[in-house]
């Protein structure tokens, strides 16, 4: 009798999709920081950890659309990159993928997120 196992032979895939989830919400906190310190909030670490945990306006369908592209095709950048490189080349090579692809996606939702006044 055959175990049921996953679509990966690698033990590390959640992991990999934990530390992609991980970055893009560290960026998301850096973006939303900036700008709330350049409006001149008077506490805007705080100010900018509520605003992640409670995003009160949904994006639009086509904002939402086009972020989850940006989502896929990185998605597929790093997992090409993964499939054609080997040893060294493809840790430093995956790594830089998943930070620009997870930039791109956090720079677009912030982009396109609704402005709200400082608090």
């Amino acid at each position: 009798m055959y175990l049921a196992r996953g679509a990966s032979d690698d033990p590390y895939v959640l992991l990999h999709v934990l530390g992609a989830l991980t970055l893009y919400a560290l960026i998301s906190y850096g973006l939303t920081y900036r700008a709330r310190a350049q409006r001149g909030s008077a506490h805007p670490a705080h100010d900018a950890l509520h605003d992640l945990k409670d995003r009160e306006e949904p994006q639009l369908p086509r904002a939402r659309f086009i972020s989850r592209l940006i989502m896929m095709f990185g998605a597929g950048l790093v997992g090409s990159v993964a499939y054609l490189t080997s040893g060294a080349v493809r840790i430093l090579a995956v790594g830089l993928a998943a930070v620009m692809a997870a930039t791109a996606w956090a720079y677009y939702d912030h982009r396109t997120q609704g402005r709200t006044s400082a608090q």
